[in-house]
């Protein structure tokens, strides 16, 4: 079980890099250029800029080369930034705010799902690896958000 979990771990590294980077490099010029949705809310939001996506990207990418799967690591770090726009789409249209909570794991898994279908699709994963992925990411989540927090990095620690 433990080998089990340490190969979820590693298989969706690229992910959970991709989620992390723009944190540390994100900022600038968000990516829905401030325009607003049929709802008049904004589309994404003003957390999710171009420089955030770009480095999501890039370092899905350099994962994906460390673990010995560049093409994996950057489709992951797309599909996983990807995912987080469509959770912030989502979150705007309940509207709330960027940077505040969202119900139903969305800000947990948002990511995650994206890159799970990559890695099932490209990397002979086992459904179990997807699933213990899926289960831990959450807890992941709120401990790598609340460390983010507790550095700075982040306003809540969520």
């Amino acid at each position: 079980m433990l080998a089990t979990l340490a190969r979820a771990l590693w298989i969706f590294l690229p992910a959970y890099v991709s989620n992390m980077a723009p944190v540390i490099f994100g900022g600038g010029k968000p990516v829905d250029l401030g325009k607003r949705w049929l709802d008049g809310r904004p589309i994404f939001g003003s957390h999710k800029t171009i420089r955030g996506l770009v480095s999501a990207w890039i370092a899905g990418w350099i994962t994906g080369l460390a673990i010995g799967a560049p093409e994996y690591g950057a489709l992951a770090g797309v599909a996983a930034s990807l995912g987080d726009l469509l959770g912030s789409f989502i979150k705007r249209r309940m509207g709330i705010p960027p940077g505040e909570k969202a119900p139903f794991l969305i800000d947990q898994l948002d990511f995650m799902l994206p890159a799970a279908a990559v890695a099932y699709a490209m990397l002979s994963v086992d459904i179990v690896e997807v699933l213990i992925a899926i289960l831990i990411t959450p807890v992941l989540h709120v401990l790598t958000n609340t460390i983010a927090y507790l550095l700075g990095l982040k306003p809540h620690p969520w």
